[in-house]
């Protein structure tokens, strides 16, 4: 209990954390400009905060800017790169405020195929196929089985095409996440769109 406690506040602190770097984030691109001194300003935040700086998507915000950086200027197209980088991290991408369309920075490319039987299967986002029940009992009438989150068993990671340009600190934002960490960790689970997992449903 006590361990569970612990970690339910350090997630806590992680998530505060991480809002405070969307808020800065939405504070330097407002003006549609990331300069070097802005850049900078962010990768020493990320630095002076080591317990998220290895958390997705924090740590491929972090990789960029020190590659970036790495020769001391920050090029015109870099800071293009940083900018449209930071959108997707704050929401503000034309991307994500798009419907019907998915994020794209934990999904697998190329799309591998999908099966069905005996295969274990996390649903995560809204979907335009229809509810969450709907799209469960779809999975277990072609014979596969249904997870709550991914673990190490979960074959398949599906994300819903209606997600929220603020998923990353939502319910189903938690399971992309864990997702993208089971993968890091080189276990063989597939992050897949819901338009490429009906597309399967009918090659089945």
């Amino acid at each position: 209990m006590v361990k569970r406690t612990r970690s339910r506040n350090a997630s806590r602190v992680q998530d505060r954390l991480i809002d405070e770097l969307i808020g800065i984030s939405r504070g330097v691109i407002a003006d549609g400009v990331v300069d070097e001194n802005e850049a900078i300003f962010i990768g020493q935040w990320i630095e002076n905060h080591r317990e998220i700086a290895d958390k997705w998507p924090v740590n491929v915000l972090y990789v960029r800017l020190v590659e970036m950086l790495r020769d001391g200027i920050l090029s015109e197209d870099e800071q293009q790169e940083l900018l449209e980088t930071l959108r997707d991290l704050t929401g503000e991408s034309a991307l994500y405020q798009e419907p019907n369309r998915p994020t794209t920075l934990p999904l697998d490319k190329p799309a591998p195929s999908v099966d069905f039987s005996g295969k274990s299967f996390c649903l995560t986002g809204r979907f335009v196929l229809g509810s969450k029940f709907d799209c469960e009992e779809t999975i277990t009438e072609m014979g596969g089985n249904v997870v709550q989150m991914p673990s190490q068993e979960t074959d398949y990671l599906v994300i819903g095409e209606l997600c929220s340009p603020d998923w990353i600190h939502t319910t189903f934002g938690r399971s992309i996440e864990k997702g993208v960490e089971l993968k890091q960790e080189g276990h063989p689970l597939a992050i897949v769109s819901e338009e490429h997992w009906v597309n399967s449903l009918s090659v089945e």
